[in-house]
């Protein structure tokens, strides 16, 4: 099986290469992965002109993840990746108990990993970029929370 490799990059405002960063990885999302036992050393706050900037990597796919982030103003991308809002609820902002907060850091990283593992299904190379883009819009959970909540 051949295998291609993509630059994806995911974006929140608050997260750490969102458009407005806080300049650390939240401690809820470093406990989660560290218990998840995810490497977590290489992990750093990053700002989103490193992937903008002329010797940034070519990024192929841009998520914007929170309900807010897809309205939030983005640089212009070298290279015009496909990019797509995935609604997801931001973890940082919960207030609560050291446990809510954790729960909703897992609920969301599960929402994501789902995400994510359809996403790499996809036979990327066999569509053409509108018939990618209605499959990536597809996977978004928020759809699906819409239709739920309509009914």
């Amino acid at each position: 099986m051949i295998s291609t490799s993509y630059h994806v990059l995911f974006l929140c405002t608050g997260n750490s290469a969102g458009s407005f960063p806080r300049g650390e990885i939240h401690p809820a999302a470093l406990n989660l992965l560290r218990g998840l036992d995810h490497p977590i050393d290489h992990l750093r706050s990053k700002s989103w002109d490193e992937f903008a900037g002329p010797s940034a990597p070519q990024i192929d796919f841009i998520f914007t993840l929170c309900d807010n982030a897809a309205d939030e103003p983005c640089p212009i991308w070298p290279g015009k990746p496909t990019t797509v809002r995935w609604g997801l609820p931001d973890p940082a902002a919960v207030d609560g108990s050291d446990d809510d907060i954790a729960q909703t850091f897992s609920f969301t990283y599960h929402l994501l990993s789902n995400q994510i593992s359809t996403f790499i299904q996809l036979a990327i190379d066999s569509f053409d970029k509108a018939e990618l883009l209605s499959q990536l819009v597809v996977i978004d959970p928020s759809i699906a929370r819409s239709t739920q909540d309509a009914v």
